[in-house]
């Protein structure tokens, strides 16, 4: 090339060509500045500043208005991926109008979230597709493969996949480790990462807070041995913002902050998100590891080689080539169309049973409709949203439809009033200020947008205000004036009717009621102090001495409300749910998957004052609600659905489209059929649809439709590709709708625990009445396939299967069986390589930890009392005389064979000095053939591997 056009201007030459001259004509420290998430520019080569990051889980967010679709979990119940993908392909076409306006919108998108939804308690929830990987996996394809576009030389936006690994809960999610087994890791969350890899869609992943087995993500050694191995293409790997830091801060892993970020280098990690846009902390510590050897230069080089390579992808270099370089779709008619379309397809018909007569739904036309209800005219968002261009709630969805003449409302509030102790009432000053509350700037990271202090604060007076109250559950309130303005309190302590909705990092319109005497005090959730009223307004005070003591002035309660309006219609639309910003959010996990109890009154207040009552669920996560679906004769389950979630319902509610979404995670009965939060072993466990043994409220992909459909002629032939299956589905019914065919497949008689059931196939299709579909799918043997623990490798067990087609994973219509050559498992061979103490086929009372900071598991008691590995079938030969365990810390491991209570061995291990000084202690052991072996373990020592020898 000419001087003035250097190879890595040459848009002829491969991308790792043009990368690789590029990275050489940086000088070391340009290479070390591009580490942080915030890279500067290199002027003397044209380089421009670059962020990596930029929110677009369901719209572009956090850089103001922009198209605002269904929750991702809302995308996860369609079932449908491709919309999904109609649905990403939207969402970067207008990252990408956007940017030509503001250069600050990133094309680095931060997205989709494929954590699997384990536990319906996780407070992230709604940011995931589904429990279960393969339908994980098809949706995130869908959706990576339009954030990423078409074109086979330039994408449109560069996804990355968040959160790598198991990463289940909020609570205290930067310091806990998910106990991961080889099996749960392989067959499960590996599982939804890996297919969109593989299809080539995606730019890269981020590491979650938390730690998996014992070691931080952010220091995962799977980065290298599984997520690079599934593709030849170069993978950015972006941390979670801080989470660096948390490496010797929180997580205590390293005595320094040096050796915590060239650790994390090494593993993988390319961009460091960490102190906001000031990089010179992070890049100062790079510097310092970089000097004492902790990293060098190739560690560097590589991860800014990644990190071109995505820009080179994103067209960077070649505006003139970059076929995206001009996109001005943004709010278009086709975006707020696909916006109504993905909301109708994310709506679940849970129950729809007769109401004198016919299925109350669709609604009868005539009569009167009563909408009520905390979100009946709420249309909220959630962290990861943009803002607003359109909206519409259930409310102006139904009025739209049917008639604002014909559709009366009552939200179902209680209205107070709170009196001091010298009866006095809180009072909201008059506004005059017609501006939008909090909520409407535009900012890079929201959570530093600050509370608004040029509003008066509240008084108290004779009179007082009378406001709205909402209990959220849990005992968490909000308080809003007539004006529709929460309660907020700023930087500087006063409390005002400030906000339009609860919001921020930290939620600042939230309150708790302590019994208090004869009264109450109100204490602030955001900042854990208590109102009080001083001369300069109601402000709130650090300790409760200064708290005002409150009474409660109820003038009505929400039910009263709601039956008057119940009573006077012919149909009640009660619409029920979340706050996504409150009690189930990033940082807060729920504590019960029951209904807040104001809005349980609420719906049970409408019935018995009017038996045609639906209620529609609004929420980012399952509810148990067994006794609305015992009484109610219909209920709907939709996440949040965006700008056009109102428009949607309505025309589901009036027939004008049949539901047809389906549940894309189990909704169990009570609290009682969960596991433990922190629980990840879905196998031991009995957890997801996949192995619960419970009976849940409502099943994995259940769903209703306003028609009926026959599955007829399922057949299955087995070829050297997988399993052909073949079927008719054919609307039995008068109305045309979508159905979701759901296949599930069985091994009828495993040797190892394998799920009841297991999705391999789905197809949404649409079939007008009478009409029919031919079917057709071919499994992969790879997807029958488990980890052989005993042999380290997949496997398909020999012996028949069941392939199961139906609406749903407990309504299969139709069964077909076909037997599978297979390998048999064998024996475990402990002769040649021993036993890794990971590789156990059941446990109890253990967790799996590191055995070094860099890689390896170990295994240790989870508490003061013992554990227990069960190793099945061990082939001992004609026998073996000694054993040797490889162990850190301090205790005594004792081996049995079978289920006998003889000891085979005992061990004692004395104390190594650390964590990660592994010893080896022998011991006399006689044993043959092919037996059982049980390992008991006392102490806080760390397995890692047993040997033995003749």
């Amino acid at each position: 090339m000419t001087a003035d056009r250097p190879p890595f201007r040459d848009p002829s030459l491969p991308v790792d060509a043009r990368a690789a001259d590029l990275l050489g004509r940086l000088a070391p420290a340009e290479r070390l500045a591009l580490l942080h998430q915030f890279a500067p520019g290199v002027d003397r080569l044209g380089l421009a500043a670059f962020r990596t990051g930029q929110e677009a889980l369901h719209g572009v967010a956090w850089m103001g208005p922009a198209t605002v679709f269904p929750q991702a979990v809302g995308l996860g119940a369609s079932w449908h991926p491709e919309l999904v993908r109609r649905v990403g392909e939207a969402v970067s076409r207008e990252a990408r109008a956007m940017r030509a306006k503001d250069e600050r919108v990133g094309l680095n998108v931060w997205a989709p979230t494929v954590n699997l939804l384990r536990h319906p308690l996780w407070g992230r929830g709604e940011e995931g597709y589904s429990e279960d990987p393969a339908l994980t996996s098809a949706i995130a394809v869908a959706f990576t493969r339009g954030l990423r576009g078409d074109h086979p030389a330039y994408w449109r936006t560069a996804p990355v996949l968040k959160h790598w690994l198991a990463h289940n809960n909020e609570t205290a999610r930067d310091t806990s480790s998910a106990s991961v087994r080889p099996r749960v890791l392989r067959e499960y969350d590996l599982r939804a990462f890996r297919g969109a890899v593989e299809a080539g869609a995606v730019a890269g992943v981020m590491p979650a807070y938390n730690l998996v087995n014992g070691r931080p993500n952010h220091l995962s050694p799977y980065l290298g041995s599984e997520l690079r191995t599934w593709t030849e293409r170069e993978l950015l790997v972006c941390s979670d913002a801080g989470a660096p830091s948390n490496l010797a801060d929180s997580q205590g892993y390293f005595d320094t902050h040096e050796e915590a970020v060239a650790a994390a280098l090494r593993a993988g990690v390319d961009s460091f998100t960490d102190h906001g846009t000031d990089s010179s902390i992070v890049l100062g510590r790079l510097e310092r590891a970089l000097e004492r050897g902790l990293m060098d230069q190739e560690d560097v080089d590589r991860a800014v080689r990644r990190q071109l390579t995505v820009r080179f992808l994103l067209g960077e270099f070649d505006p003139e080539l970059d076929p995206y370089a001009h996109e001005t779709a943004y709010d278009t008619a086709a975006h707020r169309a696909l916006a109504r379309e993905a909301a109708e397809a994310a709506i679940v018909l849970l129950r729809n049973e007769p109401a004198g007569g016919a299925p109350l739904l669709p609604l009868r036309q005539g009569g009167r409709i009563a909408v009520v209800g905390l979100l009946a005219d709420a249309v909220k968002l959630d962290w990861y949203s943009g803002a607003l261009l359109h909206r519409s709630s259930p409310l102006d969805g139904l009025r739209e439809r049917f008639g604002a003449d014909r559709v009366d409302f009552a939200e179902g509030v209680d209205r107070i009033r709170l009196r001091t102790a010298d009866g006095r009432a809180l009072r909201v000053p008059e506004n005059a200020d017609g501006e939008s509350a909090r909520g409407a700037e535009v900012a890079l990271d929201p959570a530093l947008l600050a509370g608004r202090t040029d509003l008066p604060p509240l008084t108290a007076d004779a009179e007082g205000t009378l406001l709205d109250l909402i209990d959220w559950g849990d005992g968490v309130l909000t308080l809003r004036a007539p004006d529709g303005r929460y309660l907020s309190v700023a930087g500087d302590g006063l409390v005002r009717a400030s906000a339009d909705e609860p919001g921020g990092w930290v939620v600042q319109e939230t309150f708790r009621f302590e019994a208090h005497g004869d009264g109450h005090l109100l204490l602030h959730l955001g900042t854990g102090g208590y109102v009080s009223v001083a001369a300069d307004g109601v402000k709130v005070a650090a300790g409760r001495e200064t708290a005002a003591v409150l009474s409660v002035e109820t003038v009505e309660r929400g039910e009263e409300a709601v039956a008057r309006a119940a009573a006077g219609a012919d149909t009640v639309i009660v619409v029920a749910g979340n706050d996504p910003h409150v009690n189930g959010r990033e940082t807060e996990d729920r504590t019960t998957l029951a209904l807040p109890p104001h809005q349980d009154r609420l719906w049970r207040a409408a019935h018995a004052a009017n038996p045609r009552t639906v209620l529609v669920l609004v929420s980012s996560y399952p509810y148990a609600v067994p006794d609305a679906a015992a009484t109610l004769p219909a209920l709907l389950w939709t996440a949040h659905g965006g700008q056009a979630a109102g428009t949607a319902l309505a025309r589901v509610l009036a027939g004008d489209v049949s539901p047809a979404g389906r549940l894309p995670q189990t909704w169990y009965a009570s609290d009682d059929d969960l596991p433990d939060l922190f629980d990840y072993d879905v196998i031991g466990g009995r957890q997801t649809y996949l192995y619960s043994d419970r009976t849940p409220l409502f099943p994995f992909g259940h769903g209703l439709t306003y028609t009926a459909f026959g599955y007829e002629g399922l057949t299955a032939a087995v070829g050297a590709e997988g399993v052909r299956l073949s079927c008719t589905v054919t609307n039995t019914g008068a109305v045309a709708s979508d159905e979701v065919v759901q296949v599930y497949a069985r091994a009828v008689a495993p040797s190892v625990p394998r799920p009841h059931r297991e999705l391999v196939a789905h197809e949404r299709i649409h079939l007008a009445p009478g009409g029919t579909a031919a079917l057709a799918f071919t499994v992969p043997l790879s997807a029958l396939a488990y980890w052989d623990v005993a042999h380290g490798r997949w496997a398909v067990e020999p012996g028949a299967y069941e392939f199961l087609a139906g609406p749903s994973s407990a309504d299969a219509r139709r069964t077909v069986r076909v037997e599978l050559a297979g390998e048999a498992p064998g024996p475990r061979p402990v002769l040649e390589a021993g036993l890794a103490a990971v590789d156990y086929d059941e446990q109890t009372g253990t967790v799996i930890v590191d055995r070094s900071k860099v890689s390896g598991d170990a295994v240790t008691p989870a508490a003061d009392a013992p554990g227990t590995l069960l190793y099945r079938a061990c082939d001992f030969g004609d026998g073996v005389t000694e054993l040797a365990v490889t162990a850190a810390g301090t205790g005594e491991v004792t081996f049995y064979a079978g289920a006998g209570s003889a000891e085979l061995a005992r061990l004692a291990v004395a104390p190594t000095g650390s964590p990660y000084a592994y010893a080896t202690v022998g011991a006399p052991c006689h044993v043959r053939d092919v037996t059982d072996l049980r390992v008991e373990l006392r102490g806080p020592l760390r397995l890692a591997h047993v040997a033995f020898s003749c």
